[in-house]
């Protein structure tokens, strides 16, 4: 379906290759952190929105719904396999995320699938992981001080408290969706 929120979520994963490919330009190393960290924060605001958007002009949908987390996580997958490849966090980070949302994604398919989504709908502790990320990432992208703070200190202790909050969210999932798996002799 067409629609103003589908369209930002387009926009935000047509914002990925921009993300990355900017660090592949003949651009200072001062522009390419710029030019990411924009690209970045501009995404992140466009998956607040997009939802919002939806639910304000009614135009949810099943492919919005699907469409949005994949944005997400590709988005994040690939700044952080970006940060590593740049040294600004480090690869157990990045694997412990990304495998997190993999992970999760699976296990809420397989319990959409069986008639038990509910069980593994997004809590708080996996909202709260995704705000240390989604604010550390572009720290770690723009990397300088800005305004004489150390955005890569402090970049780097939120991404570790990301990561930790990732591992607690996904034992939270686990733990709703276990009744399930037991029962299913798993």
């Amino acid at each position: 379906m067409f629609s103003l929120p589908n369209t930002l979520t387009w926009a935000r994963i047509v914002l990925i290759p921009l993300v990355v490919g900017v660090f592949y330009l003949p651009l200072p190393l001062d522009e390419q952190n710029l030019i990411a960290t924009i690209a970045f924060v501009v995404a992140a605001v466009t998956d607040w929105f997009d939802g919002w958007l939806a639910r304000k002009l009614g135009q949810t949908s099943a492919f919005g719904a699907f469409l949005d987390p994949v944005a997400d996580k590709l988005m994040v997958a690939a700044a952080l396999v970006m940060l590593v490849q740049l040294a600004r966090t480090d690869a157990v980070v990045a694997i412990i995320i990304i495998g997190r949302e993999i992970a999760i994604s699976a296990l809420r398919e397989w319990m959409a699938h069986i008639g038990a989504a509910k069980s593994v709908a997004v809590s708080f502790i996996g909202k709260l992981k995704t705000t240390a990320q989604m604010i550390a990432i572009p720290m770690l992208l723009y990397y300088d001080p800005l305004f004489g703070l150390p955005i890569a200190g402090m970049g780097e202790a939120l991404i570790w408290l990301a990561a930790a909050l990732t591992l607690w969210s996904m034992g939270y999932y686990l733990g709703k969706a276990w009744p399930e798996i037991r029962s299913r002799g798993f």
